[in-house]
């Protein structure tokens, strides 16, 4: 069994020179409404250490969790429809695709895909733009819980294809309910014991 992993919120920043550096890193980014916050809340088995909002796009920086061994992990602001002002949004790309091209220690991106809705055109731009940039990646779908027991299969593989994956190339997590969180602990604890970053993406 996987115990939960032990994260520490250290800074929240708009740069990634603003960062601290990192022997290995884990970056999360998604639709600002995928469920980031409350993701990363069940890996480490606490209700209150990523702040998770009705409002979706309440994550506007780059929050920088501790994960011990000189590892961490960074929330990124979600893409998409944000609560929050043009002028605010605006910022967003330039932050995100600077902290991901130039973070030198980054060992994974965890893209998140709502499950239950499938890949969106923003998704799938992203991947675009993860592969273009020969960026290490695994897609995570959320919301298990939300797709029908009798779906489940046919959505996975529907979600898959959508991604251009096999579906064993995509990790379905319930952060409700719990469903593949101890798996991707796994995951992700292994992926911060790999310093360098990998020269190819890994989608699964």
């Amino acid at each position: 069994m996987s115990p939960p992993l032990q994260l520490q919120f250290v800074c929240s920043a708009p740069t990634a020179s603003a960062l601290p550096p990192t022997c290995s890193e884990v970056a999360t980014i998604g639709r600002s409404n995928v469920g980031k916050s409350s993701l990363i809340n069940a890996v480490c088995n606490r209700k209150d250490l990523a702040h998770v909002s009705k409002s979706p796009g309440r994550t506007q920086l780059l929050n920088l969790f501790a994960a011990g061994g000189g590892g961490t992990l960074v929330d990124l602001p979600g893409y998409g429809f944000a609560a929050v002002s043009k002028r605010t949004r605006s910022t967003w790309p330039e932050m995100i695709t600077g902290y991901l091209t130039t973070r030198v220690n980054l060992t994974m991106v965890l893209l998140l895909v709502d499950g239950e809705i499938g890949p969106t055109s923003l998704d799938l731009g992203a991947l675009d733009w993860l592969r273009a940039n020969r960026l290490p990646f695994s897609v995570v779908a959320t919301k298990h819980d939300k797709v029908k027991a009798s779906r489940r299969q046919r959505r996975k593989a529907e979600v898959a294809a959508g991604c251009d994956l096999s579906p064993a190339d995509v990790h379905w997590v319930s952060a409700t309910k719990g469903t593949g969180i101890e798996g991707l602990r796994g995951r992700i604890r292994g992926w911060l014991d790999t310093p360098q970053r990998a020269a190819s993406p890994e989608p699964g």
